[in-house]
Order: structure tokens, then sequence, then C-alpha cells
């Protein structure tokens, strides 16, 4: 299991766009990734909302931020609409 600061495996996974993404991509950008089980659940919609609040101190920070869940694209879509989320989500396949 991965710990706060560890460097995460490569990955390439579907975006809410239905793009392609992989962690070489963003080389040289400090990468907040976060799973979470559920697109529009209480919990789900708090933590993603946080990161919404504060994206322009993570970019401040030459960071970005992407979630990742089960989801398919369509319901990352519909999430980041009805939440205005302006990151990256993932699918997790």
């Amino acid at each position: 299991m991965l710990k706060p600061g560890d460097k995460a495996p490569e990955f390439s996974l579907i975006s809410d766009e239905g793009k392609k993404v992989s962690l070489k991509e963003l080389k040289g950008k400090k990468v907040i990734l976060y799973f979470y089980p559920k697109d529009d659940t209480s919990g789900c919609t708090a933590e993603a909302c946080s990161f919404r609040d504060n994206i322009k101190l993570i970019e401040k920070k030459n960071a970005v931020v992407i979630g990742v869940s089960k989801d398919n694209t369509v319901s990352h879509q519909k999430f980041k609409k009805k939440y205005s989320l302006p990151f990256t989500s993932l699918q997790l396949l």
C-alpha cells in the first residue's frame, strides 16, 4: 500500500473526456491522486468539492488533482457538471 508522499506506479486510464491519461504525461507536476468509491455520494461529493474549492491554491503549487473511481465516463461527466469540478476523473478498470 502506498503512503502519502510515495511515488505512484505508472498507470494509463480513461478520463471523463474519453481520453487515455497516463502518469508519465504529468511528469514535472505534483499530482494529487485520490481514489473514491462512487460519484455523487455524500462523502465523495464533499471530498471532490473541497478540492474544487481549493483548486487555485493547488494550481499555485504546480499541482493537479485527479480523481479515480470505478464509475464510467458518463457518470464522471454528470458528477463534474453537477458540482462544477475543474479536474479530471479517471475510470478504474
